[in-house]
């Protein structure tokens, strides 16, 4: 829906997660957001359009949820948008004032729509006020890519991500719980350049990502290693991880559980939650004249019991 009225400019935002109002003639929406078994496809559960389109702002058009405020025309806003407007009614700017739209409130509250993730596999059907905390939990929510090196905004199941990285970010695949690697940076004084690195690795089913990359931790350069899940983070926890790394008689080794992709590359690198080793230290695994970055990283998976 284009307003085509500037006076609408840069009013879009992304809903709240908003909690239901607390009222006995509302249903409770804080109960089994997530049980598919409480929330199974409804017979005979349609909403109209017109229903939908009385409950969506004309400012940021998203969904509105109480308080929902109206002008002395019946025209109707959400509230994140009213002190945006100056309190004027962005379709007849009459002054606003105080006035609540309880009618419409209630006619909500009487709602039941589908998941927005009807198409990647969730069935539920849930409570109007309660859908959008579902949504931002639903366990059928797409993923991120896990790629970090171009910002890629590709999102989907884990079957989808795993062939867009093989077949667009051209990132190696391997089978098997053991691996053996080795990073080599011809210039390693220049960590700002260092390319990071992306493995996928599939073992007990699952996909894991390992990540290696150059940076600036405060203002010393170091090299972190770490292992995500594709997967949610309560199967995550089913596996743990180790990393080893040395040279000329020496070794450091990391032990973990992987991160889910639901956690950001960024999130993870920035809680330093894997195996950091400082340049001067790399460069003493890599050889005698440290003039080259040569560091062969070895580790493997298991499934805890």
């Amino acid at each position: 829906m284009a307003s085509g009225n500037p006076f609408f400019d840069d009013m879009r935002s992304k809903p709240e997660v908003i909690d239901p109002p607390q009222s006995e003639d509302m249903m409770d929406a804080g109960e089994n957001v997530n049980d598919p078994a409480s929330n199974a496809l409804k017979p005979n559960v349609t909403v109209s359009s017109s229903v939908r389109e009385l409950l969506e702002c004309p400012v940021c058009l998203n969904a509105m949820y109480p308080p929902i405020h109206q002008c002395s025309n019946g025209h109707t806003l959400c509230s994140g948008c009213k002190p945006r407007v100056h309190n004027r009614c962005p379709t007849c700017r009459h002054e606003l004032g105080n006035i609540r739209c309880l009618a419409l409130e209630k006619v909500a509250a009487s709602l039941e729509l589908p998941c927005k993730y009807q198409s990647f596999g969730c069935m539920g059907i849930y409570p109007y006020y309660s859908k959008l905390k579902h949504e931002s939990q639903c366990t059928y929510r797409p993923y991120n890519c896990p790629y970090a090196g171009s910002e890629c905004t590709v999102i989907g199941d884990i079957p989808s991500l795993v062939a867009h990285l093989k077949d667009d970010h051209k990132v190696d695949m391997h089978s098997g719980s053991t691996f053996n690697h080795r990073y080599v940076k011809s210039n390693p004084q220049e960590v700002e350049n260092a390319t990071w690195m992306l493995t996928v690795f599939s073992c007990y089913g699952q996909y894991f990502c390992l990540h290696f990359e150059a940076f600036q931790l405060g203002m010393a350069p170091v090299y972190i290693a770490f292992l995500r899940f594709m997967g949610d983070d309560n199967e995550a926890k089913n596996y743990s991880y180790s990393l080893e790394v040395g040279g000329n008689g020496r070794k450091m080794i990391w032990q973990g559980v992987p991160r889910s992709i639901r956690d950001s590359h960024r999130k993870v690198r920035d809680s330093f939650d894997g195996l950091i080793i400082q340049r001067n230290m790399a460069l003493f695994f890599s050889g005698v004249d440290r003039k080259e970055l040569k560091l062969r990283v070895t580790g493997r998976i298991w499934k805890e019991q």
